[in-house]
């Protein structure tokens, strides 16, 4: 059978069981997924030649990483060619692209040195995503910024947020479409504090006053994200999701932001989804894949990330739902490394809209556990990876590895030449 035989004979086998895959097809192509530029360069960005820094880490040294704003804007540009679906550019502040002899600390930070990276993302119909950068920078003191006690460090911090809530307005005016702008800090300390409310008190002051800066609720998202502990800040970290939802939830127009790296390695994302769309009318996601803790693998098609997905799918908040990669690997070819994960929560969705959702419900509400179980085993062997091809034909990529392709051409004849 050809590709188009194959999948009528998939599309046959899922409507049996209620699922209509040329819907599902169809609705894939309307969700955004923000596509992070920092993968392209292992967070080094573009307004400093320091270590990274924050509690996170970038390990390996493949050749080929971007070192200008052209190099990352092709780099991007390649894998973008290779990914289905639709895609919004994530952003750092430390990516500000600045006219030459020309220099602005981050809290002096303005839209028009983000004007190159509007007119990437408008010719490509991208939204953009924005992220306040609070760590890698000489005015980070003694492993804190928005929770400091130094006053002049603190300030400092906050007009850097601040001017990112006037990015993020430009942002959304200029592409038309909601920025979300998610604040998170590595503030914590390496060894056993003994004042853990004052700084925690400094960091809900310091993000109060960020978002005095005005701004439309309709164009922005400001979201706050917690961490469990990173590297050197082992001990206490001052934004715990504790901290981070409770801000949210008493701030109206903040959005609580989860990052599924961000947890105990026994807590899982997939089951905090549902909890929140309870009680928020948004929430903000950073998809990655975390290794015993935030290592930021790449993203792959694996239980949780598919648990994650359903749970979207399934409580019907696709719309409600702000979802964005998060992951960097200098370990492996970058532009592979952005398109296995975009591809790998691509497959997530689209295997969600995939399954009997209204059914499965039905038989958990009735107590037909039984039966439960055995559908929900029964359509893990349903041939998905027809639905796949045919999503990827009409989207006009490849459905299967032969991608890679086109990345060992690129390598050899660009990235290995940096």
């Amino acid at each position: 059978m050809n590709q188009a035989e194959r999948y009528e004979e998939a599309r046959k086998k899922y409507a049996a069981i209620g699922v209509d895959t040329d819907a599902a097809i169809q609705k894939m192509m309307g969700i955004p997924v923000s596509l992070h530029c920092w993968q392209g360069d292992d967070v080094t960005g573009f307004d400093h030649d320091g270590p990274l820094t924050g509690g996170i880490q970038t390990t390996g040294n493949y050749p080929g990483k971007a070192r200008t704003p052209e190099e990352l804007m092709q780099d991007m540009d390649m894998a973008i060619k290779l990914m289905p679906g639709k895609k919004k550019l994530n952003l750092h502040a430390c990516y500000a692209i600045f006219a030459d002899g020309e220099h602005a600390d981050r809290d002096k930070l303005e839209p028009k040195h983000f004007a190159k990276w509007v007119e990437f993302a408008k010719e490509r119909n991208m939204g953009i995503d924005f992220n306040p950068t609070f760590f890698s920078h000489e005015k980070v003191k003694d492993g804190l910024t928005l929770s400091s006690p130094d006053e002049e460090t603190r300030k400092f911090w906050i007009e850097h947020g601040k001017a990112c809530i006037r990015i993020s307005q430009y942002f959304a005016k200029e592409t038309g479409m909601p920025c979300v702008m998610n604040i998170w800090t590595g503030d914590g300390s390496k060894d056993i504090p003994a004042d853990r409310m004052g700084p925690r008190m400094r960091y809900k002051d310091s993000i109060e006053q960020i978002l005095s800066e005005p701004y439309d609720k309709a164009l922005v998202k400001p979201c706050v994200e917690s961490k469990v502990f990173g590297i050197g800040v082992e001990a206490f970290t001052v934004g715990s999701a504790e901290f981070a939802l409770s801000f949210a939830a008493s701030h109206d127009g903040c959005l609580p932001l989860m990052d599924n790296g961000h947890y105990h390695p026994t807590e899982v994302v997939s089951d905090k989804i549902p909890a929140l769309l309870c009680f928020f009318p948004e929430i903000a996601l950073h998809i990655t894949r975390p290794i015993r803790w935030d290592s930021d693998h790449v993203v792959l098609f694996d239980d949780e990330t598919k648990e994650m997905a359903k749970e979207i799918v399934r409580n019907d908040a696709l719309s409600r739902v702000y979802m964005a990669l998060d992951y960097f690997d200098a370990s492996i070819n970058r532009v592979a490394a952005w398109t296995v994960g975009f591809c790998s929560w691509q497959k997530a969705l689209l295997n969600a809209l995939c399954l009997p959702n209204g059914e499965l419900k039905k038989l958990q509400d009735e107590n037909r556990m039984t039966e439960l179980m055995v559908m929900q085993e029964d359509v893990k062997t349903y041939p998905f990876g027809e639905v796949w091809e045919e999503y990827c034909r009409q989207c006009g990529v490849a459905a299967d590895y032969s991608w890679l392709d086109a990345v060992k051409k690129y390598e050899a004849e660009v990235l290995s030449k940096r």
